[in-house]
């Protein structure tokens, strides 16, 4: 297990992101000037979709301001940040990359936010909370590098109060594997993804029933299909993940177009 944290743990090493984004930042305004969470959507919203799916997936989960948030994988810090500002709940991130969670609290300091959100270094696998301290948690393209899909649900089970939702955005396998390297993973070695099914019943059996389900398949093939016309913000992913991000998005493209895998946005209620 040790050794497959840290091949997660290289594939985002992201060495030198504050730096980096402070350059590209100062593009925005003075060094330590404030931002709006929207102009870093481009690239902190690290999933198909962008922020869109976010607002979507919080919609679905009924996220509002008098909940306490856990977000699982919350890389620099996005939708963490984007839940604040519209529901103005408390959230929680937890990432196992160490740059990415520096990253995630200098862009909330220049969002003036770190009154209701904050970051911990930590794994999805043994998350540093309490029993039942949250009412919600967020998991947005993250289990497809965790091979311990049943001990990540009940991790997630454990720290949701009786009736919490989880919410959930991820890749699932369809017909085939992804062409490699992925943004989530450079080889199969790190990757670990499940049928729709096959998630849904794990997710089942740690203790949720379903609320929402709704395959996104098609609506991500439409977002890779504009974004191929679109000229990248300076902004952008590749700021995050380095200049074979392109490569990487691609091959996420042509899976997705060829039905080699497939979106799911599902919400679960803790039972």
């Amino acid at each position: 297990m040790t050794n497959m944290l840290d091949g997660v743990r290289d594939h985002y090493r992201a060495t030198g992101l504050t730096d980096r984004l402070k350059t590209i930042l100062a593009a925005s305004g003075p060094k330590d000037g404030p931002l709006a969470p929207e102009q870093l959507a481009g690239l902190d919203q690290f999933h198909t979709r962008g922020l869109a799916a976010t607002a979507e997936l919080a919609d679905l989960a009924g996220i509002d301001a008098s909940m306490a948030v856990l977000d699982v994988g919350a890389g620099i810090g996005g939708p963490a940040r984007f839940l604040a500002a519209t529901r103005g709940c408390r959230v929680a991130g937890i990432d196992l990359s160490v740059p990415f969670v520096e990253a995630a609290r200098y862009l909330t300091e220049r969002t003036r936010q770190t009154d209701l959100v904050s970051f911990e270094v930590a794994s999805a696998l043994d998350l540093p909370f309490d029993g039942g301290a949250f009412d919600a948690v967020f998991l947005q393209h993250v289990a497809m590098n965790i091979a311990d899909r049943a001990g990540l649900y009940r991790e997630i089970r454990r720290v949701l109060r009786p009736g919490g939702r989880l919410a959930t955005f991820d890749i699932v396998i369809d017909q085939g594997e992804p062409y490699y390297p992925v943004p989530w993973a450079r080889s199969s070695e790190t990757s670990f993804l499940l049928t729709a099914v096959e998630t849904g019943t794990m997710i089942e059996q740690a203790g949720f029933r379903a609320t929402a389900w709704q395959d996104d398949t098609e609506q991500a093939k439409a977002w890779i299909v504009q974004l191929r016309d679109a000229t990248p913000p300076p902004a952008n992913l590749g700021v995050v993940m380095g200049p074979d991000f392109r490569e990487l998005a691609t091959n996420l493209g042509r899976s997705l177009l060829q039905g080699r895998v497939g979106v799911l946005t599902a919400v679960f209620e803790a039972v």
